[in-house]
């Protein structure tokens, strides 16, 4: 199971909700144009995904847990977004289909290190050349840990994601970091 019940009603709640709609997609997508055709990694229950689809004429989530999958569509009608149930590390499209990419508040939900590489690098390759790619995530504490246990939590190191967004063939990493969480950005390799 990659997110137990606990945290997927966390991440369904008018609370998170509330706090994905005035501070986190505002600190995320800050100053980054995601241009006419989005891919969305890892919707969840597609609280992001409301944001997302005011910023990009199309976009396409991708989502992994089969349960998620199957509801997002019926709850997504007739808005321009588009629901994919795969898996990040083997993305069903052709190289370079997407302006930008967004990753928010899920690559701990993969279960090593070398899976996330996989991901970031199948975003690299589906992005056009200087399509950019923006997330956030989590950093590893004792609540998260709490909040995820019988699911996946692999925390993503600061320290380290802009020398993997680079190998994963990315260039001009950022990565900040503030309170508990960090965003990153970077642009598709030309």
């Amino acid at each position: 199971m990659l997110v137990n019940e606990e945290h997927l009603g966390l991440c369904s709640s008018p609370q998170w909700a509330r706090w994905v709609e005035d501070e986190l997609m505002p600190w995320v997508l800050d100053g980054h144009d995601l241009g006419d055709h989005l891919l969305e990694f890892g919707p969840g229950p597609g609280l992001t995904t409301d944001i997302l689809r005011r910023h990009a004429a199309r976009v396409t989530a991708v989502e992994l847990d089969p349960r998620l999958a199957d509801q997002l569509p019926a709850r997504l009608a007739g808005t321009n977004v588009a629901v994919v149930a795969a898996d990040a590390a083997r993305l069903p499209f052709p190289a370079g289909l997407f302006s930008a990419a967004a990753c928010l508040t899920m690559l701990h939900h993969i279960p090593s290190a070398a899976l996330q590489d996989a991901a970031l690098a199948e975003l690299g390759r589906v992005l056009r050349p200087g399509g950019v790619l923006v997330g956030s995530d989590g950093l590893d504490s004792a609540e998260r840990r709490r909040l995820h246990l019988g699911g996946i939590f692999v925390p993503v190191s600061s320290a380290t994601l802009p020398e993997r967004l680079r190998r994963a063939g990315f260039v001009d990493a950022c990565v900040e970091v503030h309170g508990d969480r960090l965003r990153f950005a970077a642009t598709a390799g030309l």
